[in-house]
């Protein structure tokens, strides 16, 4: 019977949508984190009698006909790219974005990727880097007699060194922006890149095309909320317990067929 495997499409479904409110939940905490959300689309239909067909000579039209539908399947996972909580740190090198925008970082093999996660650091030489060393585009090399740093708003990175009084101007960070966002590639880390349905980055200064604004001292947290993800799951799960039942329905039905057979 065709119910078993609508069924396991219905649990298979619900299995993929378990795992993502999985990932939501384990990165509650992540810097920069943007939740994602499975989306679902019903799958091809049997048609048995068609709506509008002709049911005699008088022209007279079924009003509605027998469609026999096949199951479910995930069609994506797309990030929601809403903006998270922004939390003090009292860290002078992090950053957080408030708005459209995305840090540019220079990859080991030469590529930019994203990101939104601004914990910033600096390397034996004095230039930002990330967590995991790569270096922040533009990049920006902070002085071994630095003092202290400020970041304005619109990315103007400012230095105090020592025996000056005046600050220094370090230079200026940029953000860029998508115009399809949810389209990005995550390659893990806090990291994205660019694809062919994001669209090539627009870069600019902070406050100005369209972009967001920079607070220093402040990180962005995730944007996942705990109490809709556990009702999202608690529906999940009750959505894959009713396909099971489907399935032992189906199997009983199966045996009394076959227990007929025999009889």
């Amino acid at each position: 019977m065709r119910a078993l495997y609508t069924a396991a499409t219905g649990m298979a479904a619900q299995e993929l949508n378990v795992q993502v409110i999985s990932n939501n939940i384990a990165n509650l905490r992540t810097t920069g984190y943007k939740r994602q959300r499975p989306q679902f689309q019903d799958l091809l239909y049997e048609t048995l009698r068609r709506p509008g067909a002709a049911t005699s000579d008088q022209n007279t039209q079924v009003p509605s006909g027998i469609q026999i539908g096949s199951g479910v399947k995930t069609v994506s996972t797309a990030r929601v790219m809403s903006q998270g909580t922004l939390t003090p740190t009292e860290k002078e090198y992090d950053i957080a974005i408030r708005g459209e925008g995305f840090l540019q970082v220079t990859m080991p093999d030469g590529r930019t990727a994203y990101t939104r996660d601004g914990s910033l650091e600096l390397d034996s030489t004095g230039r930002l880097t990330t967590h995991d060393g790569y270096l922040l585009s533009p990049q920006i090399t902070v002085p071994n007699n630095t003092i202290s740093v400020s970041v304005a708003s619109d990315g103007t990175m400012q230095a105090t060194v020592s025996g000056s009084t005046a600050p220094t101007t370090l230079g200026q960070l940029q953000l860029a922006r998508f115009v399809n966002k949810a389209g990005l590639d995550s390659i893990g880390d806090n990291l994205f890149i660019e694809t062919a349905a994001s669209g090539q980055p627009i870069t600019g200064n902070p406050n100005s095309d369209g972009l967001g604004n920079l607070q220093q001292s402040y990180l962005e947290e995730s944007n996942v909320n705990a109490v809709t993800e556990i009702s999202s799951l608690i529906a999940a799960q009750r959505a894959y317990e009713m396909n099971a039942k489907v399935i032992t329905a189906t199997d009983q039905m199966l045996s009394a067929t076959s227990q007929m057979f025999r009889g």
